[in-house]
């Protein structure tokens, strides 16, 4: 990924965090380390999303294991959508990620066996499974925006400062990192064009009940 692209996603994720936090944004012209240092900073009052450890690349499997099945439960659910657009993200959402959560778990029995899955996952997604038209539409993509901003953090986090012995994992972390930001600003259009919503959804880590911000 180009220096810029990755300085545009971590502005985006900055941009998103002061809507929480109420701080300034990482100015465009700074390297992709310090914007991202400052959003991280923004996210939460440890600096990063509660409970995730992403130093090394065990936290991160574990952590993102629970992340991508949140996310597959949520796309199935876009199997209701009116939209074919909507169905095809959700149907690509739920291949892509059951594929990746199989790698991970084979790789976490391979070289942390014995290891307890992530216990302090904290939900991202509100309920969909009663929603349905616009409402499920605009619903998933606020909170699935979010969802992906923080794989792309913990991923960027894990190239840039974590210990990550095995190449696969290092490769696994850059390939996420590239598809969920592409698959961000996807969404970020869709909300756009059919909802007449510009800039980032704000999340309220930990908080599905509450929902998403704007």
């Amino acid at each position: 990924m180009k220096r810029s692209v990755l300085a545009g996603i971590a502005a985006g994720l900055a941009l998103a965090a002061s809507g929480v936090a109420g701080v300034a944004v990482a100015a465009a012209g700074e390297s992709l380390p310090q914007q991202a240092a400052a959003w991280q900073e923004t996210a939460s009052p440890t600096g990063w999303m509660p409970g995730a450890n992403v130093s090394d690349e065990v936290g991160y499997l574990t952590h993102m294991v629970a992340h991508h099945q949140e996310a597959v439960a949520a796309a199935r659910q876009l199997q209701r959508s009116g939209r074919a657009e909507m169905r095809t993200l959700g149907a690509s959402i739920v291949r892509t990620q059951t594929a990746e959560i199989a790698s991970m778990k084979a790789w976490l029995a391979k070289w942390y066996p014995g290891r307890p899955a992530a216990s302090d996952y904290r939900p991202m997604m509100r309920d969909l499974s009663k929603l349905s038209g616009d409402g499920l539409d605009e619903t998933f993509l606020q909170d699935m925006i979010p969802h992906h901003m923080m794989a792309v953090m913990m991923s960027e986090q894990l190239l840039m400062h974590g210990r990550v012995p095995h190449a696969e994992i290092a490769a696994f972390a850059g390939q996420v990192r590239d598809a969920q930001h592409a698959e961000m600003f996807q969404m970020q259009q869709y909300l756009a064009d059919w909802f007449g919503r510009s800039g980032m959804p704000c999340p309220m880590w930990g908080r599905p009940s509450e929902g998403m911000g704007w």
